[in-house]
Parts: C-alpha cells; structure tokens; sequence
C-alpha cells in the first residue's frame, strides 16, 4: 500500500517541484552547487565544506538537516527533513542568490530523491560519503536504497554545468559506482590519501600533500570527511592552506560530536549516530575511557532489523548502558526497547522518559568518564503517535541537566 500510494503521488511530486523550478527562476543554473549524499557524514561534510569556502571568501548558502545558512545568517531546520518539500529549496536559493550568494552546499536524501526535490539543482558537484544498511523497510532493499542514491548522481551526469566533478568513498562498495559517473571529473578520497599524526578524545590531526591538518572533532570518520571536503574545495580552486586554516577554527557542529561542558570534570557528547556502523565509529572515537551511553532507536515503524544490532553494539562498548525513547511514531515505545534489548545479554537500564535516562547517565558519570547520547543529534524534536511533536533539544537537555547537578554537588559541599 505504501509504495503504490508512492507511485501514485510520483507525477504530483515531479510537477510540484518542476513549477517551484520555473517560477524562482532556475537559480541553481546562475551559482555553483554542490550536492552533498551518503549513508552518514552528509551533515559534517557539508558543514566542513560551507566553513572552508566562506574562509576563501565565497558567499556560501547551505541548506542541510541541521541548518539553513546564508553567508553569516542561519536559522535552525526545524522540518524534522533534511532536503524540505514544495518548492523550498528553489525558494531558499533563489533568496540567497538575492543577497549574494555565489556557491551553495546542499544535502541530498535519498528520500528527497524520490520525490524529485533535488530537480534544478544542476549541480557542479557532487560527494558520496558512503553507503550503509539504514532505510530498508522504506527502499525495500539494500539495492533499491542504493539506486535511489544513485539517482542523484545521474543528476550530476545530467547537469548541464562544466565541469562537473564527482568526489566519492574509494573505500566504499559503492564507491567505484559514483567514480564511474560520466562527468569531467572523478576525485576519490580514502584513507590511504592521509597520514594520522595525532588523535585523542578531543581532535585528530592528518597530512595530506604536506599541509598539516587539525580537526577540532574526535575519530577517523572525522578525518575522512573533512578529506571529502578539502577534496571538493581544490576542485573549486581553494588552496589547501586555506582549507587547514578553516577546518583548524570549525566551530561545533550542532548534534555531530557536540561536546557540552558547564565545568563538569567529564565528557558529555551529543551525537546523531543511528547506524550500527555510525554507533560504533561513536565509541571507538573514546578508546580507554569509560562510557555511560544513552541510545534509543531513531524512527519508530521503520528499519527494526537494526534494533537488537544498536544494542548488541552498545554492550559491547559500554561501561554502563541506558536504553530510551526516541522517535516512536505510532509505534510502541516500549516494544523498541524491548527489541533493543534482545540483542544483548545483560539486562539494560531502561527508562523511557528521555530527560531522567540522560539525567541518570550524567549522575553516574564520576571523573575522565564519557557520557554518550547518541540518536537524535539536533533533531528539534521528539515524534509521537498520528504526528505529535514534542519539542526537543539533546544538547539543551544536558546543559539543564549538568548544570543542575552541578548545583547539587556544591550544595552538598557547603
């Protein structure tokens, strides 16, 4: 029923976003447009990308699942999507273009795909971070996830702009796919292009062609997407100098790695990690640490094979693991838990209200510990049942939380 109401829905998408295209003008055709996809990594990727190009003076416009940003203005998104519907994102660029936008960084979804609202991007670029097991049940397959992804890269080959430049995963299984693409230019990244000097729970630094780079942000994924970044700005011209002087100040990324600190004497991360592989790529970035992690199952009604794998993965990193509620929808909140929990073989803490599970998890937390909550990153939002919404922040959550245990502790010490 849900893919014949899809096909059904199929011409009124394609005409929706082809009557968005002609009345704001085409104004993809008149800037330079990268398009940004993948599994996990899109986010990161396109945030390293807008920081770098702003750095060598471009007017950049970004439009992603944690923002939308023209030059220096931005504004949180809050459409609970990455790449939004009805027209927004011709709307959006032709409104950057307005205020002098050159370049735009845009995230793609596989889902947005589907519904044609990447037409008219005609994109200059575009990057494949890779290719993960997440959207089966909506796709129906691995393979059908993957020929939706790579139907944003037969709009690359399609766009009439020159040169069109396509920089993929070499790492990735899919990878070659993307690199075989029928456009000027075909850059592949990896980790064989880096060399790792330095990492720890805060940062890890690389060189790559002799320039020395530190990103503010733990883990060898974090190297790896600011390669896919650095390699898409020395298509455009950008010295790499620039681009290590850029990626040295990132600030934090809103929900990827976001470090929350009021003084406590211990880590709080807030991380969107929601794959098996992206939730342990999470914990391999704290090697030596003890953890204390909160996870739920992002998407209730939706990708239930991966449920007892987060938890299995979650026992096996973990000091001290706190199964919670995430995004059930119309599905039982207790009954994602409960498959959660079928993966692993100690009993969890379980406590569904998603304040007192992180409340609990920063208690627990004792000095040089790390305390992960991962899941919902920058999600505005927690989705109940027939579409409620609960307004929502992670990272304002543990602030409030830390800053009243905080509190507590000097209470106790007068």
């Amino acid at each position: 029923m849900r893919n014949l109401r899809r096909t059904i829905l199929q011409p009124y998408h394609y005409l929706l976003a082809a009557y968005a295209l002609v009345r704001y003008g085409m104004p993809a055709r008149k800037m330079t447009v990268i398009g940004v996809t993948g599994t996990k990594g899109k986010s990161s990727v396109s945030e390293m990308l807008y920081t770098i190009l702003m750095k060598a003076g471009h007017k950049t416009a970004l439009a992603g699942t944690i923002r939308f940003a023209i030059g220096e203005e931005s504004e949180p998104n809050r459409f609970k999507m990455t790449l939004p519907g009805r027209g927004y994102i011709q709307k959006f660029l032709a409104r950057a273009m307005k205020k002098g936008a050159t370049f735009a960084v845009i995230e793609i979804t596989s889902e947005a795909a589907r519904q044609y609202r990447n037409l008219g991007l005609f994109l200059d670029a575009l990057i494949f971070t890779n290719l993960q097991k997440e959207h089966l049940e909506s796709h129906g397959s691995f393979e059908n996830y993957f020929r939706a992804k790579f139907a944003i890269g037969k709009s690359l080959a399609r766009s009439p702009k020159r040169p069109r430049a396509i920089i993929a995963n070499a790492d990735d299984e899919r990878g070659p796919a993307f690199l075989a693409l029928p456009v000027e230019r075909h850059i592949p990244f990896g980790a064989h292009d880096i060399q790792i000097t330095h990492q720890d729970h805060k940062s890890i630094s690389f060189t790559y062609k002799g320039t020395d780079f530190h990103i503010p942000h733990p883990g060898t994924f974090s190297a790896l997407n600011a390669l896919s970044a650095i390699k898409a700005a020395e298509n455009f011209g950008v010295p790499l100098s620039v681009c290590a002087e850029a990626l040295g100040s990132l600030e934090t990324i809103s929900g990827r790695l976001e470090r929350i600190d009021v003084g406590q004497d211990f880590l709080a991360i807030v991380d969107y990690a929601h794959t098996p592989d992206s939730l342990k790529a999470l914990y391999e970035a704290f090697p030596g640490k003890k953890k204390i992690c909160v996870l739920g199952n992002t998407g209730g009604g939706r990708d239930t094979w991966k449920r007892p794998e987060m938890g299995k993965i979650a026992e096996a990193h973990c000091d001290h693991v706190i199964l919670t509620n995430e995004d059930p929808y119309d599905e039982d909140p207790k009954k994602i838990i409960d498959e959660m929990a079928s993966g692993m073989t100690k009993k969890p803490e379980i406590e569904l209200d998603r304040r007192t599970a992180i409340r609990h998890a920063l208690a627990r937390a004792q000095t040089g510990d790390v305390v992960l909550i991962s899941g919902k990153g920058a999600d505005p939002c927690i989705m109940g049942p027939k579409g409620s919404r609960e307004p929502w922040s992670d990272a304002a959550v543990v602030r409030e939380e830390l800053t009243a245990l905080t509190r507590e502790k000097e209470h106790e010490a007068v």
